[in-house]
């Protein structure tokens, strides 16, 4: 893994955020969106922002993502939010989260399959 700033990764990092903060305002609304189509995207966002920084294998990175995003749904399972005096509607308590799901951890997985797909029919010339 290296140091290596990618514009590209960087610009759709931010788009990826603007759809799950559209998500999260604009279609509060639409329980299938927020539920589940905001917890398939979010891994593409973790996805987009870590290529944004530093060149790294690609199926480790998705391995990675969806690692991170279980210990995150099982901190929620655990209250951990809570434990650590973060107050309900606070930045971190949100982030953190407060109720497990196993249907997010098959969303976290579906996305990170979504990716895994994409970066296997990438073209071998496109470069990162």
């Amino acid at each position: 893994m290296k140091f290596k700033f990618s514009p590209k990764y960087f610009l759709l990092t931010i788009l990826i955020f603007l759809v799950e903060v559209l998500i999260a305002t604009v279609l509060k609304d639409n329980f299938f969106i927020r539920a589940y189509l905001g917890d398939v995207i979010v891994v593409m966002l973790l996805y987009t922002f870590v290529k944004s920084f530093v060149t790294v294998n690609e199926t480790k990175l998705i391995i990675g993502i969806f690692a991170f995003s279980c210990m995150v749904e099982f901190a929620q399972f655990f209250h951990v939010a809570d434990k650590l005096g973060f107050q309900p509607g606070s930045l971190m308590y949100i982030v953190i989260g407060n109720s497990f799901s196993w249907i997010d951890i098959l969303c976290y997985a579906i996305g990170c399959l979504i990716l895994y797909v994409f970066i296997k029919f990438k073209p071998k010339n496109e470069s990162d």
